[in-house]
C-alpha cells in the first residue's frame, strides 16, 4: 500500500495524517462495504464546525504527517470498512488528538466527545431523558400555567408539553442520526469504564441503530429532540434511531485492562508510538507558528525521558517550550529547576 504523501490519482488513501483542511469540495469516502450500509432517515442538516476546538488540539498545521505510515494506513482501512478504531498508547501520546486530525482533514464537522468514567452507562452516550423537568412542566400545564381563557368564552389550547423537549440525544446518540457523511466520535478512555460497557456497545456498533423507549411508547409518530450539537435538533421516528453513514469512532484506552474479544473483533487496533523527533518539532510548530531555538533541546530532553522508560505527555514539552519561548524563563539557572517541574515523570506523581 502506498505511503500518506503519494500524489497517484489511485492512491486509496482518503486520509493522510496532515490535519490540512480541504480548500475546496471535502474528499468523498469511499462506499462503505454491502455488509456495512444503513438505511436511516430523514436526512439530517450538516454539523457545524468547531475550528476553535481544532486549533487547541492541533495548532495551525502545514501540510505534514503526523502519524508514521503504518498508522496512517490503520486509518484508512477503518475508513473504508466503516469499523471503529481502537486507539492504544501510553498516557499523553496523543491518541485523543486523532479524532480532531481526521475531522479537520476529511471536513467531517465538529467531533463529538464522549468522555467515559467509570460509571458511565451505554444510556448515557445515547440519550437522557429528564423525566423530574417534564413531571413539573406537566404538572404547570394542568394547574392552568399552560391553558389560559379567551376572551369569548374558548380555550387558548396549548398543547401538552411535548415528550421530546424532554430529551437529549448524548455523543453516541448523535453521531449514529443519518448525516449524509460520517460525524467523528470520540470515546475517551473507554477502559476507565464499567466492565459491562464495552459487552453493551456491541449491538450499537454491529447494527448503527438503537431505540428509545419513551419515544416508542409514545403515541406520536415523530418526536424533535436536542442533539449534542448546541442549538441542534432532529426529528426522531418511532422512537427509533439509525445512521445512514456509520460515524467514524475513535475508542482511546490507556490499556489499564483487556477488551472482550467480542468487543475487540468489531475495531481496528491503532497503536500510537511516540511521535518522532521530527514529528514533535512539527506539533511545536504548529501551535505557535514556529521553530524557536530552544525548542530542538527541549525535544531532545523530551524524548531522552521517554525513552528511559518515563512517562510524559506532549502537553508537558509544549509548556515547557512556551514558557522557555516566552523570555519569562530560561532553560538554565534558576528556569531549570521549573523546566525539572514541568517534564516530571508523571508516573511519580509529584
Amino acid at each position: 500500500m502506498s505511503g500518506p504523501d503519494t500524489a497517484d490519482s489511485h492512491d486509496r488513501h482518503v486520509f493522510r495524517a496532515t490535519g490540512a483542511a480541504p480548500t475546496g469540495q471535502p474528499h468523498p469516502l469511499p462506499p462503505a462495504p454491502p455488509w456495512r450500509r444503513f438505511r436511516g432517515g430523514p436526512p439530517q442538516l450538516p454539523p457545524p464546525d468547531d475550528e476553535q476546538a481544532a486549533l487547541r488540539r492541533l495548532g495551525h498545521v502545514d501540510a505534514v504527517p503526523q502519524l508514521d505510515p503504518e498508522s496512517v494506513d490503520v486509518v484508512n482501512a477503518a475508513l473504508l470498512l466503516r469499523r471503529p478504531l481502537l486507539v492504544t498508547g501510553a498516557p499523553g501520546v496523543g491518541k485523543s488528538t486523532l479524532a480532531y486530525l481526521i475531522s479537520r482533514e476529511l471536513g467531517l464537522g465538529r467531533v463529538l466527545e464522549w468522555n467515559v468514567v467509570s460509571r458511565t452507562t451505554l444510556r448515557d452516550g445515547l440519550y437522557s431523558h429528564d423525566a423530574l423537568g417534564r413531571a413539573q412542566a406537566i404538572a404547570a400545564w394542568r394547574a392552568g400555567l399552560g391553558t389560559t381563557a379567551t376572551t369569548d368564552g374558548g380555550d387558548s389550547g396549548q398543547p401538552t408539553p411535548a415528550l421530546g423537549d424532554f430529551i437529549t440525544l448524548g455523543p453516541l446518540g448523535t453521531a449514529l442520526l443519518p448525516f449524509s457523511r460520517p460525524r467523528v466520535l470520540l470515546v475517551d478512555e473507554l477502559d476507565k469504564s464499567d466492565i459491562d460497557l464495552p459487552n453493551d456497545l456491541l449491538h450499537v456498533l454491529e447494527n448503527g441503530s438503537y431505540e428509545i423507549p419513551e419515544l416508542v411508547r409514545d403515541a406520536t409518530d415523530s418526536a424533535t429532540v436536542h442533539i449534542s450539537d448546541p442549538g441542534r435538533f432532529a426529528d426522531v421516528r418511532h422512537g427509533r434511531v439509525e445512521c445512514a453513514e456509520f460515524p467514524v469512532v475513535v475508542i482511546t484506552s490507556n490499556g489499564e485492562r483487556e477488551f472482550p474479544a467480542a468487543f475487540r473483533r468489531r475495531c481496528l487496533p491503532l497503536e500510537m508510538p511516540t511521535p518522532s523527533r521530527e514529528q514533535l518539532l512539527g506539533i511545536v510548530e504548529s501551535h505557535l507558528r514556529a521553530r524557536p531555538p530552544e525548542a530542538e533541546a527541549l525535544v531532545d530532553l523530551f524524548l531522552k525521558r521517554v525513552e528511559a522508560g518515563g512517562t510524559h505527555s506532549l502537553d508537558q514539552l509544549l509548556n515547557a517550550v512556551q514558557l522557555t519561548t516566552a523570555g519569562t524563563f530560561r532553560a538554565d539557572a534558576g528556569g531549570r529547576k521549573l523546566l525539572e517541574m514541568l517534564l516530571r515523570d508523571l508516573a511519580k506523581g509529584r
